[in-house]
């Protein structure tokens, strides 16, 4: 199949139905025969999960358990930004210019990712972090820091899938697809959160949409099914991990690198 078919194809794939309809079987009880099969597949710890797998109801149940307790430490050293998720990096840099810079082989103005939200302009020269979820992963989403929720967004789009073809054959899908942002106030600034849907994503999910208060590793949303989340740092308060790169595979309460005053 040509690059061009396959584009044309997922272009108009790229419904919201199409994801709605995944969700509903995903959903329904007769899904609980997948669950198995699913885990195999994927290879995903069973053994971390909160319940014994027989005990999920549905595929979509055990898609976004939880984890037991301890399963997942988080950093507690004093300014640490941890990750708010398992994932795969797959972009990580400065923000020059209002722009993330060559994410998978694109350039990302800030304004369009944001949905030309007023709080843009601190992001503009500050610093990005692309995490990547695949099926395997833990799908919870949790605070990188100790903060207040100043501002939240909903951005309704398309559910272009985010995986290799989505990301480089797909012009900006991260701006195009459906967007959750939450915006935290921390100690020494401002982070923003944005939390992007895909194809087979049935929905994005607060744990207490109403929370003001968020604690570092505290529980904040969930996927159902696997997407991408978009972690920004206002302009020179972040300073990320001299080891981390493009690539690496990182854990949720993991840290990325360290919270600092701005200059």
């Amino acid at each position: 199949m040509s690059r061009w078919l396959l584009r044309t194809l997922t272009e108009l794939g790229s419904r919201k139905w199409i994801s709605r309809l995944a969700g509903r079987i995903a959903h329904s009880p007769a899904s609980k025969a997948l669950i198995p099969r699913f885990a195999r597949a994927y290879g995903i710890a069973v053994e971390e999960a909160e319940k014994p797998i027989g005990e999920y109801a549905t595929l979509n149940e055990f898609f976004t358990r939880r984890l037991k307790p301890g399963a997942r430490p988080v950093d507690d050293a004093p300014g640490v930004l941890v990750s708010p998720v398992d994932a795969r990096i797959t972009g990580m840099g400065p923000v020059q210019g209002g722009t993330i810079r060559n994410v998978k082989g694109q350039d990302y103005p800030i304004d369009e990712l944001l949905g030309f939200s007023p709080r843009a302009s601190v992001y503009r020269n500050g610093y990005c972090i692309v995490l990547y979820l695949s099926p395997s992963d833990y799908h919870r989403i949790h605070s990188p820091v100790d903060g207040v929720v100043v501002g939240r967004r909903h951005l309704p789009g398309r559910v272009y899938p985010v995986n290799e073809f989505g990301m480089t054959r797909l012009r900006r899908v991260l701006s195009r697809n459906e967007r959750l942002i939450t915006f935290i106030r921390h100690e020494h600034g401002e982070i923003a959160l944005v939390k992007v849907g895909a194809l087979n994503v049935s929905g994005i999910r607060y744990t207490d949409p109403a929370a003001e208060r968020l604690a570092r590793g505290g529980e904040l949303a969930w996927f159902e099914f696997g997407s991408t989340v978009v972690l920004l740092a206002e302009d020179g308060t972040f300073e990320p991990r001299g080891d981390l790169a493009v690539g690496d595979k990182v854990r949720m309460g993991e840290a990325l690198g360290r919270l600092k005053p701005k200059s």
